[in-house]
């Protein structure tokens, strides 16, 4: 299960969530965390259907790595409703160089556990992931 190059172990209650909100469309969003004592990959926070994107970015911690995942829906040019599966890699300048470091190399293989994510974004700060940056990927 862990991974050799970063010894990183994926819950998998993550995995779990990840698909209820692909197929079930529970949640709006999933928050996570590695937990560095255990070396895991754990869920930090379930962002309910009604929540907004707004509430997804206040969910994520100023100067804390994280990983998400957030279900856009939007509608195209021709107007359809769509939705798009958004991995979020969170990395704030802030944060600290080891967690920063830990984060980058489990990323592949966790990204790896969660099959159906559309787009990936990279962001170190708010401005890297608005809502626009967010809509202009999605189309």
């Amino acid at each position: 299960m862990a991974n050799s190059s970063s010894g990183m172990a994926v819950d998998d209650e993550c995995k779990l969530k990840f698909l209820e909100l692909k197929a079930k469309r529970i949640y709006r969003f999933i928050v996570f965390k590695i937990e560095e004592k255990i070396q895991q990959v754990t869920i930090e926070k379930l962002g309910g259907p009604d929540e907004t994107y707004d509430d997804f970015c206040a969910s994520l911690p100023a100067d804390e790595c994280r990983y998400a995942v957030f279900d856009f829906d939007f509608t195209t040019d021709e107007n359809c409703q769509k939705s798009k599966i958004f991995f979020i890699a969170w990395s704030p300048d802030t944060s600290r160089v080891r967690s920063k470091m830990l984060y980058a190399s489990s990323k592949d293989r966790f990204k790896r556990e969660l099959d159906g994510i559309q787009v990936e974004l990279q962001a170190t700060d708010a401005s890297e992931m608005s809502i626009d940056i967010i809509r202009g990927r999605a189309l």
